[in-house]
Parts: C-alpha cells; structure tokens; sequence
C-alpha cells in the first residue's frame, strides 16, 4: 500500500544549505532530503517569499539555489494578504521580530497552505522553542489548523544504516 507523500515547505535556509558545504551536519542532511524529495516520500513547496530571497544573491550560488526549485520539482505558492495578515499576527504576538516579516510570512504560507511541516535551519525566528510553542495555537485562533511542526532535515529524513 503506498502511503501519500507528506508535504513539507522549504523556507530559504534550506535551498543555502544544499550548497553550504562548512555545515557539516546540515548540508548532508539537506542534500538528502532533496533526494527523498525526488524520491517521491515528500510533496515539497516554498513561497514567493522564498524565491524573491534567492533572486537578490550573489552569482553563481543564486542560479543554483533557484534551479533547486525546477530541478526537484517544488512547487511555489503564492503570496497573498491573508498570509501578510496572519504573519502580522505573529508578530503582534511577539512571536516573531517585526524586522523578519518574511520569516513570520513563511509559516504563514504554510499554515494557510495546510502544509504539515516546516523545514527550517533559521535558528533565529523560525525553528525555535517559541515559534514551534506558539504558531499553532495562533493558527487556532485565525481558524487555522494547528497541526503544523517546524523540523530541520536532520530530525525527517531517513537513517542511513541505522536499526
């Protein structure tokens, strides 16, 4: 019986890890998560959000981050302003910093998007205790569902060699 793929989000940190060769733990990880995500165990999306942060690096890590997206088939959703409103109710909330509205706009997108996880190496506003604590009950709140988890690659893809 095959078991549908679970959808993930790929916020930008992800798509500078794949490349990022001085983070030995994360960019393995990451590099494997890609291959599970061609494999077919997860149904992968970013945001516009994440592709306007691509857009302005520097070349040539710029065009190889955004062919991560063509390459690996993700797909991007769309902005919209009850993404910004729900991001803005994060903030209002303390939960994110007002000068990292696009962070507070990604697990708004995924929550609008009902998108179970979050995949995130942004230590700073996003996989957080108080992030991954808080979201879910204001996703509640705006009649959004609170079933969503913030992970780094590590903690979803598959051991190697483990029993």
């Amino acid at each position: 019986m095959n078991q549908k793929p679970q959808r993930i989000y790929l916020e930008t940190t992800i798509f500078n890890r794949y490349f990022d060769t001085e983070y030995i733990d994360v960019n393995p990880a990451t590099i494997q998560l890609f291959a599970e995500i061609k494999a077919g165990k997860f149904d992968a999306y970013t945001s516009d959000y994440t592709y306007e942060e691509l857009n302005v690096s520097a070349e040539p890590k710029r065009s190889k981050m955004l062919a991560l997206i063509d390459n690996f088939k993700i797909k991007i959703l769309d902005g919209s302003p009850i993404i910004s409103a729900l991001a803005r109710d994060y903030i209002s909330k303390g939960i994110i910093p007002p000068a990292s509205v696009v962070d507070a706009r990604h697990i708004a997108c995924a929550s609008i998007n009902g998108i179970e996880r979050i995949i995130s190496v942004n230590f700073s506003h996003i996989n957080r205790a108080k992030t991954k604590e808080l979201v879910p009950a204001i996703n509640k709140l705006n009649g959004y569902s609170a079933e969503i988890t913030i992970n780094t690659p590590m903690e979803i893809i598959e051991v190697k060699g483990g029993k």
